[in-house]
């Protein structure tokens, strides 16, 4: 990302914000910049560029499933790899922070202290390899029951989890972290997530949904434990809250398959 100052005369452009937001969580070609403060005025539509990451990632699920008849196991690995190498690993190193800063004993100052380190402990590891092995053994889940689309629903609701913990925080300022937490006011927040609903009924009837709800249930959790450990929220945490949330919704979604 450039810095801010190299924008001080650009004018706010909605697609240039987007697709600014699009490079900055991804890793596609695009090489579309904006200053910060202009990008994260549209945090809100965050999940709806992903769902397009999540239709790229379907797609692969498909392909392997159906062309290369890999088995769901496999598949399930595959299509969490492509997410992460098309997002540019971008929020793993929250993750990792995070976990750090929560399992340190001390007070919230020592805990931010060590979740700002560029070090990773035990914790973070560990907290690492869980997450993702939940992941991919969710989207095995949801595969067996042959729920492609829920692929699409759950990297979707990944950023509603990101956005719900953004919108109950504090943020740490500076840092990145502190843009998109201001720019989580709840009137965006609220038509963020009623879109995003909307799209997962569409998609995945009250399965998606479900998914969606498993999302916010996440975002919630980890802003709880973040305003206990740290008191505030930074980049580390929303990241914690995108890698969370969708791994709770792939897992509400799997629990709502067994009903529906």
């Amino acid at each position: 990302m450039e810095e801010d100052n190299y924008f001080e005369d650009e004018e706010f452009s909605p697609i240039r914000s987007l697709l600014g937001l699009l490079t900055f969580s991804t890793i596609l070609p695009l090489r579309v910049y904006t200053s910060l403060e202009y990008m994260t005025k549209l945090t809100w539509c965050w999940p709806f560029l992903h769902v397009f990451i999540g239709i790229f990632a379907a797609i692969c699920g498909y392909v392997s499933l159906n062309f290369l008849h890999l088995n769901s196991f496999f598949t399930a690995a595959i299509v969490y790899a492509f997410l992460m190498i098309i997002t540019g690993y971008n929020h793993l190193d929250g993750v990792m922070d995070m976990a750090d800063g929560v399992m340190v004993h001390g007070d919230p100052e020592r805990k931010i202290k060590v979740m700002k380190d560029s070090s990773v402990g035990a914790g973070g590891v560990a907290t690492l390899f869980l997450v993702a092995s939940l992941t991919v053994a969710g989207i095995y889940n949801i595969l067996d029951y042959n729920f492609l689309i829920g692929i699409i629903i759950c990297e979707m609701a990944a950023k509603t989890s990101l956005l719900t913990t953004a919108l109950l925080s504090i943020p740490l300022t500076p840092g990145i972290g502190c843009y998109f937490i201001f720019e989580t006011t709840p009137s965006k927040y609220l038509i963020s997530t009623v879109i995003v609903c909307v799209i997962a009924f569409l998609l995945g009837d009250i399965v998606g949904v479900c998914g969606v709800l498993g999302a916010i249930f996440s975002g919630i959790i980890i802003s709880l434990i973040a305003r206990r450990n740290f008191g505030i929220a930074n980049g580390d945490v929303l990241g914690m809250s995108n890698e969370v949330g969708r791994l709770m919704a792939l897992l509400f979604m799997a629990s709502a398959l067994f009903f529906f």
